[in-house]
């Protein structure tokens, strides 16, 4: 799921109920937000096992994620540090991803309603 604040990790995580999700940052959230707010929407739920940082082409914003222990990270392959920033990630246990997989962004969910509840439970292919 993509997440814009905290109001999203906290409601993803109420749905799922201990499921397995990822919560995925927006497109190129790692130059706007920066590492340290994404960790900060985490960190009071524990949900960094969960995130997936999106640094769009910004090897920089990439290498600090992953120094920051974000398990993984989206850097456009075409970025010519890639290979080696996915080796490197590799070796910390991390993982580089040329492309964010697809994801519901719960900007479209509301979560107010009993039908945005439905949304995202079916999305997540629970009962």
């Amino acid at each position: 799921m993509i997440i814009h604040g905290a109001r999203d990790v906290a409601f993803a995580l109420e749905v799922a109920a201990g499921r397995p999700i990822a919560l995925l940052s927006a497109p190129g959230a790692a130059g706007y937000l920066g590492v340290a707010g994404f960790l900060a929407l985490l960190a009071p739920h524990g949900a960094l096992p969960l995130a997936i940082l999106d640094a769009a082409a910004a090897p920089g914003h990439a290498l600090a994620a992953l120094r920051a222990g974000v398990p993984r990270v989206v850097l456009a392959q075409r970025v010519p540090a890639f290979a080696a920033l996915a080796e490197l990630a590799g070796a910390m246990g991390a993982a580089l991803l040329p492309a964010a997989p697809p994801a519901l962004d719960l900007a479209r969910v509301d979560f107010h309603k009993a039908q945005g509840r439905m949304h995202l439970a079916r999305w997540l292919d629970l009962p």
